[in-house]
């Protein structure tokens, strides 16, 4: 069983016969490995004491378990159990406010009908306006067909959307962006890259989420070619800025070179395949990209475009086989695959103070427990854990940066630049073994990020 998460966090009204009863619900929660956050008393029930017990499970059916062991304990009555992720997320988690306040006519008559036309016909003479005029200098589309979301695979739009809104929860949170959930109806890449050109409009940038692979490179390439303003696929470029961040840093730490490691990229999908390609700009000496039938082989015949470029690219030596083949000496781990499929004995065989980025999520490809045995740095995709890599230390600050600086794409370079921000937020007095990734909540990132992204979207615009 996984360890207690927030995710699934709980709280059950518990009636009481006796106060006494409360250091035994404590113990009964713990001994069936649930984690007990918060025990407030409240106004009691026919005479009888009420608590609200708020514990974190590991899952539903774990959270099951724990209303059902309090249950249980002798003058104890469980009256109610809420799910808090459900609560949290009743009528959405983002909503729009107006920034200004419609108070008199007069306020009316400027922000809307007659004179709102005096800005429009503005905008009609020059297009360019609408960044300085509208939203759409600080809007973001955040774009899925709900066809990769997360680990839960192809679940549709109507799914998808929840994710999509704390998509726009992050952007807002950490850089103040207004971001929008887009969930498409359709999986064709045609009508999806058609769509998006017709609402381009009214945003400063597109965040492409959640889109499947090979699907998600065309659509995306396509966009870049089409539009006017920036188009980033986060489950490619976040991925592989924050993991080229972290990876800069744990360098650091274990006293190697880019251009002297070997990276087994377990993974080949959208993240994979960009990871790949910026740690290749950057100077790794050598990548081996492993999917589920082994090492890639540039002959497969049936490997798409991008792939079959990563296989032709990579594996300087020509290995064939399976993992442990690809792992034999290698440097550095990245798993973007799924979880358990990477074997403690295949630890085992990689070079000395090896890094292991097992970030698959929720669970990784190895137990980061077993994993601290053999390799010298670990990082997962997990917040319960050291080294999170989190693409939230990147994409609302990149976002930031462009739309202040009204760039019209992005580039590598940007990519690069705001890999080494994240990477320059951890102080050198901070750096270790376990810290090589910035927290989430660091202050600082978004702004460095976004001032290191902007002043590269400016030279670029002065080429």
């Amino acid at each position: 069983m996984s360890m207690p998460s927030a995710s699934y966090s709980i709280t059950m009204r518990v009636i009481l016969d006796v106060a006494s009863t409360i250091p035994s619900i404590a113990t009964a929660v713990a001994d069936a490995g649930g984690l007990v956050t918060a025990l407030d008393v409240v106004e009691p029930i026919d005479g009888h004491m009420v608590v609200d017990v708020t514990c974190n499970a590991s899952n539903e059916e774990h959270a099951t378990a724990l209303g059902e062991v309090v249950e249980a304990v002798a003058g104890a009555s469980v009256h109610a159990i809420s799910d808090r992720t459900f609560l949290m997320h009743l009528g959405g988690t983002i909503e729009v406010k107006p920034k200004i306040a419609l108070k008199t006519r007069d306020d009316l008559s400027m922000a809307y009908t007659p004179g709102v036309a005096r800005i429009s016909n503005a905008i009609a003479k020059d297009k360019g306006l609408a960044r300085k005029l509208t939203i759409k200098r600080n809007t973001v589309a955040v774009v899925t067909d709900g066809s990769a979301v997360l680990g839960l695979g192809n679940i549709g739009p109507e799914a998808a959307l929840p994710v999509m809104e704390g998509k726009a929860l992050l952007f807002k949170r950490f850089a103040d962006i207004d971001a929008w959930p887009v969930c498409l109806d359709t999986q064709d890449v045609d009508e999806i890259v058609r769509i998006v050109q017709c609402i381009a409009p009214v945003y400063g940038g597109i965040n492409l989420e959640d889109i499947a692979a090979p699907r998600c490179f065309e659509i995306e390439r396509r966009l870049r070619d089409l539009l006017d303003i920036p188009v980033f696929h986060d489950d490619q470029h976040g991925t592989a800025v924050v993991v080229y961040a972290a990876l800069r840093n744990a360098l650091r730490v274990v006293g190697k070179e880019m251009k002297d490691v070997r990276v087994v990229m377990l993974g080949v999908g959208a993240a994979g395949v960009a990871i790949s390609k910026l740690l290749m700009a950057e100077g790794v000496g050598d990548i081996i990209g492993v999917n589920r039938h082994g090492i890639l082989d540039a002959d497969d015949p049936n490997l798409d475009e991008d792939r079959r470029w990563l296989a032709a690219h990579t594996n300087v030596e020509k290995r064939r086989g399976d993992l442990t083949e690809a792992m034999r000496g290698a440097d550095v781990f990245v798993g973007v695959s799924g979880p358990n499929l990477v074997t403690e004995a295949q630890l085992t065989v990689m070079a000395p103070n090896s890094i292991v980025f097992a970030l698959a999520n929720p669970d990784p490809e190895i137990d980061p427990q077993i994993a601290r045995r053999h390799a010298a740095i670990v990082a997962t995709g997990r917040s319960d854990e050291p080294n999170q890599i989190n693409n939230v230390l990147a994409f609302p600050g990149i976002f930031r940066g462009l739309l202040d600086a009204g760039a019209t794409r992005i580039t590598e370079e940007v990519e690069i630049a705001a890999g080494r921000a994240i990477a320059d937020a951890v102080s050198s007095d901070d750096l270790s073994a376990n810290y090589i990734v910035p927290t989430v909540f660091n202050a600082s990132v978004a702004k460095a990020v976004a001032d290191a992204v902007g002043k590269v979207a400016r030279a670029h615009a002065d080429e």
